[in-house]
């Protein structure tokens, strides 16, 4: 079944996996599928299909080689699923929008050349962002597509918190902390003021974004203060696959001591650090878990993530003066109570409480009604900030006055 209504498309596009959305466009965008390309590169990747009505679902393997493989299986599903002139437009995630991006905006010839300019800010996600945007402009050249960056939500922090304690002549280079994760940050600030209401929204906030790239923000009256992740997203805490937080004079000694290049020291703090390297076996924190009892490099992995987090918990709570609200989204810290309980063991000190059975369930609230800090879980939502704000640059969807 092929839908009637105009639709938006949102694609959250990476090296190794392509996650998109469909949403039909009435008052405001409502999903209607969801679907994702992984294992992009490897033996058997996946295409996986779900929760929609204009195709049945499936979970199939795939050939794709390569990143531009994965883009032509994702176009060709379009064309065959969708009527012309239905899908509407594209809302893209853009990682880094650099030091002058951060408005949801049109692609241009003119951003399209700035992306490429700034690819040496991101090379694992911007070129193949940059070529996924090309092919549907290749196979849909009308259609319109808009970029939505993750840097957008830290872009007012206070100028400390900017800073890069390098010599200042980077800094016109575009070299300061940028931030990330934050489309999920804008959801997750929209859904605490429907939930709480806006005086809570507007108070002082922790909210950590846990998942194989993991953060954290510090937010006052709704404006972000400080976030763990920098100029990149591998810095602050420890992640699947990323170092987080690392001692430059690394550079230099692996440098000397392995003949590594600069090019190797990136692929390694990004693809073979974090759990993975720690535990070197799994940058998957359920298989971690699993295996923790009779591995101790596991259970050290494990370790190593809470002790990080809680460290960057409190240093938060000092950047804001004490703590309102704890908010925990993303794959682990939506679904890994456990993972939650030793982050939050010893907080008590702050005002954090756990109500133990509320968060084995997974509850919206899961801290003590006596905690002085509310603790929740919130699913988090990216791909609904991308299409809100797709119907928004473009008007679709609004109510006319008469």
């Amino acid at each position: 079944m092929k839908p009637a209504n105009a639709c938006i498309l949102t694609v959250n596009g990476g090296s190794s996996s392509i996650k998109f959305a469909l949403y039909e466009i009435a008052d405001s965008p409502r999903r209607i599928l969801d679907g994702r390309l992984e294992r992009i590169g490897l033996p058997q990747a996946m295409f996986v299909v779900k929760g929609g009505h204009l195709a049945d679902n499936f979970s199939r393997p795939v050939a794709a080689p390569d990143h531009a493989s994965a883009v032509a299986l994702l176009l060709d599903w379009i064309e065959q699923c969708i009527e012309p002139g239905v899908l509407t437009a594209v809302g893209h995630r853009v990682v880094h929008g650099g030091p002058n991006y951060w408005q949801p905006q049109r692609f241009t010839p003119e951003l399209m050349e700035h992306l490429r300019q700034l690819s040496a800010f991101d090379p694992e996600h911007l070129p193949q962002e940059i070529s996924l945007v090309e092919a549907f402009h290749h196979r849909f050249p009308g259609l319109p597509q808009l970029a939505c960056f993750d840097t957008a939500f830290h872009h007012d922090m206070p100028r400390v918190a900017r800073l890069i304690a390098i010599p200042r002549r980077y800094e016109a280079l575009g070299v300061r902390r940028y931030g990330f994760h934050g489309l999920s940050y804008d959801y997750l600030m929209q859904e605490l003021e429907r939930l709480a209401g806006a005086k809570v929204a507007r108070g002082r906030v922790i909210l950590a974004h846990l998942g194989n790239g993991a953060s954290m923000a510090a937010v006052l009256g709704g404006r972000s203060l400080d976030t763990t992740m920098s100029f990149t997203p591998a810095s602050g805490l420890v992640m699947s696959s990323r170092c987080g937080d690392l001692d430059p004079g690394l550079v230099s000694f692996l440098a000397r001591s392995e003949q590594m290049s600069a090019a190797q020291f990136n692929h390694m703090v990004n693809h073979e650090s974090g759990l993975l390297g720690v535990s070197g076996s799994s940058g998957d924190l359920r298989d971690l878990l699993a295996h923790e009892a009779e591995d101790v490099r596991s259970a050290e992995a494990v370790a190593l993530f809470c002790y990080q987090a809680k460290k960057w918990l409190g240093a938060y709570a000092a950047v804001l003066g004490g703590l309102d609200t704890l908010v925990f989204a993303g794959g682990i810290g939506e679904n890994a109570p456990s993972i939650r309980a030793r982050i939050c063991a010893g907080l008590a000190f702050l005002g954090i409480e756990l109500d133990a059975p509320r968060n084995a369930e997974n509850a919206n609230v899961i801290s003590r009604d006596t905690s002085r800090v509310t603790v929740r879980v919130i699913r988090t939502d990216e791909e609904q900030v991308i299409a809100s704000a797709v119907c928004r640059v473009l008007g679709l969807g609004e109510k006319k006055e008469n």
